[in-house]
């Protein structure tokens, strides 16, 4: 029995399809900028619905080709956000045919944890996961399940948005961007004490990019982002080099250059956060809230 996981981002959305024994059959990602505006507005562009809603016809052609039987489709922070959402969720639903769940910052947490440690040692624990979205970032700390966890108003997409206008960025809204982050990131010193850490994990779109820039690949490959290391000079000599370009030279900078326009907002963030927490390195993992959310739909093992 196939099963289908759908991630409806503030950035992107997301594909996963896999058999019964949790072997990947496709994924894939499409950038559509659902959380377009959602920080200042409060509601989701009729733009950025079509966008999304577009693509979501086009995964429901992958569910039928893959004879796909359960599905999940969930929402999170631009839809949490939206006053709107429930147009939005109307028309995914069309699209889809089936209608995504509205996700909170918790539920997307504990999935993410899930996916993330997947394959992960025991050894390795305590884990803490950083999952840094377009309009959120989730923080988790746990071993074999998340023992404590936070949602931030923080991601690629809300600070660029809100700090990020000059091109290049100035070094005003750099700043402002910072201190906004760092505002932020008190909440989570409240929650978790991120030096029980073993193991710090670090997910989605800015981190994986990050790591393909790192890297020097040309073209995204997932196969050498999973599992593969950034330091914190790394990231900070990346910042520095994406901060001082303009979008059009970082979409030559990048294996997936739609990222240009919201990745010196997402480099802040984790760069801030490595920073103000004092982390070292982290593990990049290509395993995320797509496979908690797949694993919730596959019928337990035997016995």
């Amino acid at each position: 029995m196939n099963v289908a996981a759908i991630d409806i981002g503030t950035n992107s959305v997301r594909l996963l399809i896999t058999d019964a024994a949790g072997r990947e059959i496709e994924r894939v990602m499409h950038i559509t900028r659902l959380g377009q505006g959602v920080d200042v507005t409060g509601a989701l562009a009729p733009e950025a619905i079509a966008r999304t809603t577009a693509v979501l016809a086009q995964y429901r052609s992958l569910l039928e080709r893959h004879d796909v039987k359960r599905v999940r489709a969930t929402a999170t922070s631009a839809a949490r956000d939206a006053q709107n959402s429930s147009q939005f969720f109307d028309a995914a639903e069309r699209a889809l045919g089936a209608r995504p769940e509205l996700l909170s910052g918790e539920e997307e947490a504990r999935l993410s944890f899930g996916g993330a440690t997947h394959g992960l040692s025991p050894e390795s624990a305590p884990f803490l996961i950083i999952d840094l979205g377009g309009g959120s970032t989730e923080l988790v700390l746990g071993e074999r399940e998340p023992e404590g966890l936070v949602s931030l108003q923080m991601g690629c997409v809300r600070m660029t948005e809100r700090h990020l206008h000059a091109d290049p960025p100035a070094a005003n809204e750099l700043s402002a961007c910072g201190v906004d982050v760092r505002r932020e990131l008190a909440r989570a010193r409240q929650v978790l004490d991120v030096r029980r850490a073993r193991t710090v994990v670090g997910l989605a779109g800015t981190v994986t990019a990050l790591s393909a820039m790192q890297l020097g690949l040309t073209r995204y490959d997932a196969t050498q982002t999973h599992h593969s290391r950034l330091t914190l000079a790394q990231v900070e000599a990346l910042f520095g080099r994406l901060s001082a370009a303009t979008v059009a030279q970082r979409r030559g900078m990048l294996a997936e250059p739609a990222r240009a326009e919201v990745i010196v907002g997402g480099a802040a963030v984790l760069l801030t956060l490595m920073q103000e927490f004092a982390l070292d390195q982290l593990l990049v993992s290509e395993h995320d809230i797509l496979d908690g959310l797949a694993a919730s739909l596959r019928p337990p093992a035997p016995g």
